[in-house]
């Protein structure tokens, strides 16, 4: 069905040429499903966007060919390409929000796209919309078809997204790393969703990617890109039982897994002796019976019922569940961006519970409570040098000025493990990875008492991710911090956290020590949300350390 020849793509820069992709030939058949991995800046979106022809302004196709049905789509009209486009070939975006406009009701969005490609006339085109949202599982499909894209949940955005994809019963669909950001069982509901309509219309799928475990229990076959070219392929079995090249060992050997050390996901060379957390055994934050109630259009909703736990000084706790079950509004109150409905935050000893949200930013604990946010690019100002974010705290709290300040943010920099030759660089200038360690410089440059992670590895690559956790882990051993880890990645929690709180609907359903839970889970949501995990084969994990150090 799609053949790329020797595939070459190069962006024209303000420093000169960069070649993106480089010599890549892959072929895809009919019903077939490929998955694409590597990390960022590998050239797999690049490659999907050079077969659509939706390269930037700067980017185009200067070497190969791209064979589409025995069509010539490198040297197709526009024209041709517009009715290819949607029709024979969808995509499924990174980002649902960003993928969907914010002020036209979704509805009409998929009316737009079966319009377009003649599918639909003025007078079917609503019933065949809510036929395409019911056809992805959308309970109440005519409530949702009125809809705006800010109303709904971050998986249902994706179904949405899938829907438009799919509205036109296309032959190929190319998915881009479609469940960064969703909980773990909205994830496997999503990919379990594609590959059933895949099944049923004999599609052809494409899925990019960076999670491994994903691409090896969804893709007949996979591929390996690094730097833009193709470095090995095959099934799934055996590509992660038999890796050859350097390249796929390691990211083998950085995915999280059962029964390693934290130090096992970083290449032998890099390693350092592991360096244990402490803890006084001094009860840091007491949380009573919080309960926080949002006003609705039909009536108040409680987010959070209840829920009660104490935080050990230097331990690490996890807070795990679905979308929507409150984790993110109880991070919120313990922060104090919100303020709880009833019950009491007692941290070291003082009862922060009763002081407004709108005056914590002057009280003196702030400096002691701090957040790294999921986002690393949107919890930055992109006004903002590296340098200016990490300051930022400092100046405003610490009150430090001139040498003072430009020391410590040197110091914090070279804590989290950040060139200082990047500090000048803006945020759009900086990788994913680059990102994530200016905001936890950020969050640790008071050196706060209690550090409260929301989902900061989410977007990252398993390499990087791996530097990330083991940065963190290290941190809490040298500053005696306390953690709160919100994630949805099991495997990641095992490794990181002593204890974990299992919520859903905003109660605390199961909890305990964290080897425990996921060894012997009682609650059944518990059970769902570790079978739900992509796993990859057992074999690959077999001796990758030593592979990767030969």
């Amino acid at each position: 069905m799609l053949e790329l020849r020797n595939l070459g793509v190069t962006f024209q820069t303000r420093k000169g040429p960069v070649e993106a992709v480089r010599d890549v030939s892959l072929k895809l058949a009919k019903g077939e499903s490929l998955g694409i991995v590597g990390e960022s800046g590998s050239g797999k979106s690049v490659t999907s966007y050079a077969l659509m022809r939706i390269l930037d302004r700067g980017g185009s196709i200067t070497a190969g060919d791209v064979t589409y049905s025995g069509i010539d789509l490198r040297r197709a009209a526009e024209r041709d390409m517009l009715d290819v486009r949607g029709r024979e070939i969808s995509m499924i975006f990174q980002n649902p929000r960003a993928a969907l406009n914010p002020i036209r009701k979704v509805g009409a969005q998929i009316e737009d796209v079966l319009r377009r490609h003649a599918q639909a006339t003025r007078y079917d085109a609503r019933a065949k919309a809510i036929a395409a949202l019911e056809a992805v599982r959308i309970r109440d499909a005519e409530a949702r078809y009125e809809a705006y894209p800010f109303e709904l949940s971050g998986g249902m955005c994706q179904r949405v997204v899938i829907a438009i994809a799919l509205a036109c019963d296309p032959r190929l669909l190319i998915a881009d790393e479609p469940t960064t950001g969703l909980d773990i069982t909205t994830q496997k509901t999503v990919m379990d969703l594609i590959r059933e309509l895949s099944a049923e219309r004999q599609m052809s799928t494409i899925t990019i990617t960076h999670d491994l475990g994903l691409a090896a229990e969804y893709c007949d076959r996979i591929v390996v890109m690094k730097d833009g070219a193709l470095v090995e392929e095959g099934t799934p079995e055996a590509l992660f039982s038999n890796a050859r090249h350097p390249y796929t060992r390691k990211l083998i050997a950085a995915t999280p897994r059962l029964n390693a050390s934290i130090r096992e996901l970083l290449p032998a060379d890099t390693r350092t002796p592991y360096r244990p957390s402490r803890s006084d055994g001094e009860t840091l934050l007491k949380v009573r019976d919080l309960v926080k109630t949002f006003q609705g259009k039909s009536g108040p909703v409680q987010a959070v019922k209840g829920v009660s736990f104490d935080l050990t000084q230097g331990t690490s706790l996890a807070l795990v569940g679905e979308s929507g079950c409150g984790k993110s509004t109880l991070s919120s109150m313990l922060t104090r961006l919100l303020d709880p409905t009833l019950g009491q935050i007692e941290f070291d000893g003082e009862d922060l519970g009763a002081v407004p949200a709108r005056n914590f930013a002057r009280h003196p604990r702030r400096r002691d409570i701090q957040m790294v946010f999921q986002d690393a690019t949107d919890s930055l100002n992109p006004r903002f040098t590296a340098a200016q974010s990490i300051a930022a705290p400092l100046r405003k709290i610490a009150k430090l000025r001139g040498t003072a300040l430009k020391n410590r943010v040197a110091e914090l920099a070279d804590q989290v493990g950040l060139p200082q030759s990047l500090l000048h660089r803006f945020p759009h200038q900086l990788s994913g990875g680059q990102k994530a360690r200016v905001g936890i410089a950020r969050a640790i440059a008071l050196n706060p008492k209690l550090l409260i992670l929301d989902e900061p590895t989410a977007a990252l690559d398993v390499s990087i991710q791996a530097v990330v956790l083991n940065l963190l882990a290290d941190l809490r051993a040298d500053l005696g911090m306390t953690y709160i880890f919100v994630s949805h990645d099991l495997q990641v929690v095992r490794m990181l956290c002593d204890q974990v709180l299992v919520m859903q609907a905003g109660e605390i359903v199961e909890r305990g020590a964290t080897a425990h839970v996921m060894d012997a889970p009682q609650h059944p949501l518990t059970r769902s949300l570790i079978e739900a995990t992509p796993k990859l084969p057992s074999t690959a994990f077999e001796d990758p350390i030593k592979e990767v150090a030969e």
